[in-house]
Order: structure tokens, then C-alpha cells, then sequence
């Protein structure tokens, strides 16, 4: 009889007729790396607190300016074309369960964009849901923009607590 060919890269037999184990019991005896604990909040709250409120402050912070920038032109850019193409923002709203899902999930995409969302609200933007698809999409740009903002938040978090380069 022949082997059994491992699916992924078909180079080792698995087990062959008789049931060996071969390279499944090497495989069960490798050691797992455990991650060292989160340093306190003292070193990476402020960091992710401003990245929230100005997208890539919190690179800025952390003395990379160029990432930095990138992502605050981007953020900016994302929720500018929202504002421009009149897409409205989301209000909390509770119901049903997808109801609340849809609403709730854009209304903290929204508030994600930090001082963009808060900048827009205190102006008095307060777009209604019209039907059209430029009105449609501008309100995903607007989502999408706070989306890319939590993405910098996650990014300044790890460089800050130096899970990553």
C-alpha cells in the first residue's frame, strides 16, 4: 500500500498502512510561544486616545511622521468625498436584531473618524437618508473612513506596546 500524502505540500507521508505517525507526532511536540503581558495603559493609551481623535496622531506620537500622514490624508480624504457625495450619518437606532446591527456598526464606524464626525456635527451636517446611489455611497465613505481610522488605532497600539516594528 502507499503512504498517504500530506495535502498541503505533498512532499511526507502522514501515515502509511501501518499507522506510523511520523510526522503528526513531530508536529504534536513542538513548543508554543507564549506572548509576554501588555505593558500598563500609562504607555499606550495616550498614543491610541489621540489616534483616535486625529487619525495618525498617534503615529505622529510614536515619531513615525510619514505613516502618520499617510493615514491622516487618507481618513481625511475618505471623509471629505463622503461629506461632498451628501451621504448621511448614522443615528443609534434599536429593534430588530439586524436593525440594530446596521446602525449601531455605522454609527461607531461613523464616530470613529474622531474630530472629522465631531468637527461635522458641531458644524450642523445632518444629511438625510435619501435614496440615490452617490447619496449611498458617500454614507459608506463616511463608514469607511472611521473603519481605516480603527485600523491606525490597532497599528499605533502595537508599535506602542512594541508588538511590531
Amino acid at each position: 500500500m502507499t503512504p498517504i500524502q500530506c495535502a498541503v505540500c505533498s512532499s511526507t507521508p502522514l501515515t502509511d498502512a501501518r499507522g506510523s505517525v511520523g510526522r503528526i507526532k513531530a508536529m504534536a511536540e513542538t513548543q508554543v510561544v507564549s506572548r509576554e503581558p501588555l505593558p500598563s495603559p500609562a504607555k499606550w493609551a495616550p498614543v491610541v486616545g489621540l489616534a483616535w481623535l486625529v487619525p495618525g496622531g498617534g503615529h505622529f506620537l510614536l515619531r513615525r511622521p510619514v505613516r502618520g500622514g499617510i493615514l491622516l490624508g487618507s481618513v481625511a480624504i475618505m471623509f471629505l468625498l463622503g461629506l461632498l457625495m451628501r451621504g448621511s450619518m448614522f443615528q443609534p437606532q434599536t429593534g430588530d436584531i439586524l436593525t440594530t446591527v446596521i446602525y449601531v456598526g455605522g454609527f461607531i464606524g461613523d464616530l470613529a473618524s474622531g474630530i472629522f464626525y465631531l468637527l461635522a456635527t458641531w458644524l450642523g451636517y445632518n444629511q438625510p437618508d435619501v435614496a440615490g446611489h452617490v447619496h449611498d455611497y458617500g454614507t459608506k465613505f463616511l463608514v469607511a473612513a472611521g473603519l481605516l481610522n480603527i485600523l491606525a488605532m490597532v497599528d499605533a497600539f502595537e508599535i506602542a506596546t512594541r508588538r511590531k516594528d
